[in-house]
């Protein structure tokens, strides 16, 4: 509902009041990206076409970062930090600015953790594709392992190759954060609670959820 007020002030002002309600179910709907610049938001094969890349700049960039200085950050892609300096970070890769590491560098490990989680929450599709997702929560709620190995390894190698790729590199990293679990308390288990509902999500238009909807996908799958 848009509601319109003009108020007259005698000193020949003119103000023009326009609010517009939207409901709460309406606004946490995942919107489609019009975004033609920029990284965030935008369609990841769209990034990397543009960056002529296997993997977005800013998913390598991050990892290299808390490769360099987070793996034994404990409660790393876990822990909170302040949601200025993630907005800081995301501005600066959404500019194209080349001289991240620099700025990375002086960040909060934590808050570069946060700027890739931010990436792939705000990506207009998730990872694993909106096409796909029916056929992942098929094949997680499998009950044969065999099966189910079979069938998600098959989900995963019909994926546009920027998708895989960028998985791939993303699951090499997360395995080698559950490596130093001992150090920072992160298991491979806690890092899929982590990822999967941001990796593999439904749709808008899914209009019934799978048989099992509360397990995310698991990078042990």
């Amino acid at each position: 509902m848009l509601l319109r007020a003009n108020v007259a002030v005698y000193l020949d002002i003119e103000v023009k009041l326009s609010v517009k309600f939207t409901s709460r179910e309406f606004s946490l709907k995942r919107m489609l990206s019009r975004k033609h610049t920029g990284v965030f938001g935008v369609k990841i094969a769209v990034v990397t076409n543009r960056e002529r890349s296997k993997v977005p700049y800013i998913v390598c960039q991050c990892v290299e970062e808390i490769k360099h200085r987070g793996m034994e950050e404990v409660g790393i892609y876990c822990v909170s930090r302040v949601a200025t300096d993630i907005q800081v970070l995301k501005a600066a890769f959404d500019i194209n600015n080349k001289e991240m590491s620099v700025m990375m560098s002086e960040m909060d490990v934590n808050a570069i953790a946060g700027t890739l989680k931010l990436y792939f929450r705000e990506l207009p599709e998730p990872l694993f594709t909106d096409e796909f997702y029916p056929n992942f929560a098929e094949g997680i709620a499998l009950s044969d392992p065999v099966a189910k190995e079979s069938c998600l390894l098959n989900l995963l190698l019909s994926l546009p190759e920027a998708n895989l790729l960028t998985f791939l590199f993303l699951l090499d990293h997360l395995e080698r954060v559950s490596e130093k679990e001992a150090v920072n308390k992160k298991s491979l288990h806690n890092l899929a609670m982590v990822f999967g509902p941001t990796l593999l999500r439904p749709s808008e238009k899914e209009s019934k959820l799978p048989a099992n909807p509360s397990q995310p996908i698991t990078m042990t799958d």
